[in-house]
């Protein structure tokens, strides 16, 4: 296996967890970085850009990270709390008044943020069109009643978050969510990180697409779901197949169009060490720039929601916009943040061992969370420490 990239010392098994998931796990491309207190010490990137290909991963290659690109999105409403722009505890219709209608009027704008608005699906999904056109998508949440009293429990808002988050957002600063992320953090960062690809990187984005574990099951926790969550997924009417299914029919997430989409729930664009080095600066300074200040780090990994998900079917646990160490989203320690992408990739932080890690590949498997390429890369971090 030709793996690129560098490693500090110490950091050697990261590298070789790295190889293992290519011989054992049925990786195809991929990268992963790690900071420490401010510093990368991971860098490195192998296989091929495209899951179907055979062009080698370059140093600047993007990929899709889905729903790991949530933890950047959701660094934005914080930085505007940390700004006195947003009041986390106010109605979201202070901001946005067309949301409150249907039953909404005292969803709060820390309940968008821990997955407790109410509002995982949609009574009549969006065509792929509508949902990147900027405009229906922020119309059809801002139409849709709860499907449980705002705010007295959680489920995973698998792609309204990409409406909701992003049109409070919009209200707020007049901006788009992608727009305030490109100026406000990726540009003073140097993030190779979109929603909303420019044309001028499209060269850059690799394939990506569904790739099946090896058949033996070595070198992978084989865990059987619970027969709960197999019957969630298989059944069309179940909350969670309408959560995942607010946009119908699927879009092709390789399409130039929906790249070039905003869709902070979904369609993130990123390298490794962008997630990375975002996360690092989320915990301290980076080159001198520092995202959040300590109440706002605590804010974003203090416990909103714990317990079982009406959507995932499973116990989860949320702070306000990110996923918190444990079962369903196994991070380096417990007071690690950051969140998962459907398929493989991953972003966190860790605040006491001032480590930020950056995962993403082209070859997605099944599961949402815990993936055991990404699981494997986490292990061998902490054995390093």
């Amino acid at each position: 296996m030709d793996v690129r990239g560098t490693v500090a010392a110490g950091f050697e098994p990261v590298r070789d967890a790295f190889v293992r998931n290519f011989e054992q796990r049925g990786e195809r491309g991929a990268a992963v970085a790690v900071y420490r207190d401010g510093h990368k010490v991971i860098d490195l990137w192998a296989g091929t850009r495209d899951v179907d290909g055979a062009e080698p991963w370059a140093v600047d290659t993007v990929q899709i990270v889905r729903s790991a690109g949530k933890g950047i999105a959701a660094a934005v409403p914080l930085l505007l709390h940390q700004r006195g722009q947003v009041d986390l505890d106010a109605p979201v219709g202070t901001y946005w008044p067309e949301f409150k209608t249907a039953g909404k009027e005292r969803v709060l704008v820390r309940h968008l943020l821990s997955h407790r608005a109410g509002l995982p699906a949609l009574d009549c999904p969006l065509t792929p069109s509508e949902a990147a056109d900027g405009n229906s998508g922020a119309q059809a949440v801002a139409a849709q009643r709860p499907q449980w009293e705002p705010g007295t429990d959680h489920g995973y808002h698998a792609q309204t978050y990409s409406w909701l988050v992003g049109e409070l957002v919009r209200r707020v600063t007049g901006r788009t969510i992608g727009r305030w992320i490109a100026e406000e953090i990726a540009r003073p960062l140097g993030l190779d990180f979109w929603f909303g690809l420019p044309d001028d990187e499209t060269h850059r984005v690799g394939r990506i697409g569904p790739v099946e574990p090896p058949a033996d099951g070595s070198g992978t926790l084989r865990l059987r779901p619970k027969r709960s969550v197999t019957e969630a997924y298989g059944d069309p009417q179940s909350l969670t197949r309408r959560a995942f299914g607010a946009i119908d029919p699927l879009p092709d997430e390789n399409d130039p169009g929906y790249r070039a989409a905003e869709l902070p729930a979904s369609n993130g664009i990123s390298t490794a060490r962008a997630l990375a080095r975002c996360y690092a600066a989320m915990i301290g300074p980076v080159d001198g720039h520092r995202l959040f200040a300590p109440a706002t780090l605590t804010l974003a990994r203090t416990e909103e929601s714990a317990g079982p998900d009406r959507v995932l079917v499973v116990n989860t646990r949320f702070g306000l916009g990110y996923m918190l160490h444990g079962p369903a989203a196994p991070l380096l320690a417990p007071g690690s943040f950051g969140h998962p992408g459907r398929g493989g990739s991953l972003g966190f932080a860790d605040p006491e061992s001032g480590i930020a890690l950056g995962y993403v590949t082209n070859g997605l498997q099944k599961g949402v969370t815990a993936d055991p390429r990404a699981q494997a890369l986490v292990r061998a971090v902490r054995s390093a420490l």
